[in-house]
């Protein structure tokens, strides 16, 4: 069995203050980008010398311009084989649910944008996204903790625990 090193990451969902609608990048600048196309919350790769909380807190503030207030962790998710050479991740998925300042328009990834969380389901995102977002934003307090393998791009299965 092959050693776990994924890269590890942030993934947040900026609530707009009245809480129906959520920041997203729809992901239209690069056309090399290997998720050119498709909608994504906010978010990146953690460096070497920071916590999970100070990682989101910076990416929100590079990709949005924005100082986080609140947030909540809502889960965990594994994604091996989720790179675009087949590299594992691992994502702390947040729910930023008050900031300070204007989220910018758009950054080097794209168009920034703010989306009805109930339209959410119709936009171009990765398939299993649409797997774990209802968690991200149910009632239920409990983080999730899901293992969402990929191959060649595409979702394998999904599987996920509360306690």
């Amino acid at each position: 069995m092959a050693v776990y090193t994924p890269i590890v990451a942030t993934l947040g969902y900026v609530l707009s203050p009245d809480r129906s609608r959520v920041l997203l990048v729809h992901r239209n600048a690069r056309p090399d980008d290997h998720q050119i196309g498709k909608y994504n919350g906010l978010g990146g790769k953690l460096e070497r010398d920071e916590d999970v909380l100070s990682g989101m807190r910076r990416e929100i503030r590079e990709e949005a311009g924005i100082e986080c207030v609140s947030m909540q962790l809502r889960g965990t998710i594994s994604w091996p084989g989720f790179g675009k050479h087949g590299e594992d991740w691992l994502g702390f998925v947040f729910l930023i649910d008050a900031f300070e300042g204007v989220p910018f328009e758009a950054n080097p990834e794209g168009t920034l944008e703010w989306v009805e969380i109930a339209r959410m389901h119709e936009l171009p995102m990765w398939e299993g996204d649409t797997h774990f977002l209802p968690l991200v934003f149910d009632a239920d307090p409990r983080p999730f903790h899901g293992v969402m393998p990929y191959r060649d791009g595409r979702m394998q299965s999904w599987h996920f625990s509360r306690l």
